[in-house]
């Protein structure tokens, strides 16, 4: 197969990363389209042995670290939507990791072989970035967890993100307790909780009385991957990566405009 016909099927989103690179499609069209000009000038430069998805990634990062491209744009400050201003704010490797591993959903491991670095140094970028979110987005965060362990755990991670935690409920009565007490701006909940309730039921009671983004962490999906409306924007499933639970906190809230800087 050539190789516009392995890669054309992921051109629209890599214009989509391109875009969150540079701020505007036009720019990052312009990137792509530079990109692609030169595989066609030389075609053995696209990167051998990987799956295409992941070369042409890397194939972009390459030229966008490389080259300057003339965008033909004005340099004007555009009005934008509050992830695409966070993102400015955020340093560019690190910028660059987050958005492969949480909207382009690559793993680790095809992050580092895209920006051409060692494993390690990948999920450091990522923790880097979920780092420098928590310092635009940084929240108050209702854990619904019946496991201790698992709930001091999550506890760790929201807190090396530098978000702060009200409490942890162990049953859906304690979990609606404690956001009567102080409202939270992220919820993070298992769905099988100590007393036989329901964390599900815990979260639909919450956003009754609040609009906050929710991830659910759980051991049964299919509880919530049912086809049915509304299913989880953000679900992680036990046993869970620390890297997979971090890089979901940082997307819900940073894309989340319901979500702002926290109040001293």
């Amino acid at each position: 197969m050539s190789i516009a016909k392995e890669i054309a099927p992921h051109l629209p989103y890599l214009r989509r990363f391109a875009r969150a690179l540079s701020g505007t499609q036009a720019s990052g069209d312009a990137y792509v389209v530079a990109m692609l000009e030169a595989l066609v000038a030389d075609p053995s430069d696209f990167p051998q042995g990987i799956d295409p998805r992941v070369g042409l990634y890397q194939s972009f990062l390459k030229l966008w670290s490389s080259a300057s491209v003339d965008t033909g744009e004005p340099v004007v400050e555009l009005s934008r939507a509050p992830a695409e201003r966070n993102l400015e704010a955020l340093t560019p490797r690190p910028r660059q990791a987050f958005l492969l591993r949480t909207v382009e959903g690559f793993s680790i491991e095809e992050v580092a072989t895209i920006m051409r670095v060692g494993t390690a140094e990948a999920a450091a970028l990522v923790q880097t970035a979920g780092q420098e979110i928590a310092e635009q987005v940084a929240t108050d965060v209702l854990i619904i967890e019946d496991e201790p362990i698992i709930a001091l755990d999550i506890e760790t991670m929201v807190e090396e993100l530098g978000h702060s935690v009200t409490g942890v409920a162990r049953t859906q009565r304690e979990a609606i307790a404690l956001v009567a007490k102080k409202r939270p701006g992220l919820v993070l909940a298992d769905i099988q909780l100590a007393d036989g309730s329901s964390g599900l039921d815990a979260v639909n009671e919450i956003l009754m009385s609040i609009d906050v983004p929710v991830i659910f962490i759980t051991a049964y999906p299919e509880r919530l991957l049912t086809g049915d409306r509304p299913e989880p924007a953000f679900l992680i499933t036990k046993p869970f990566q620390p890297e997979a639970v971090k890089a979901a906190i940082s997307q819900a809230l940073f894309f989340d405009r319901r979500a702002g800087r926290k109040a001293a």
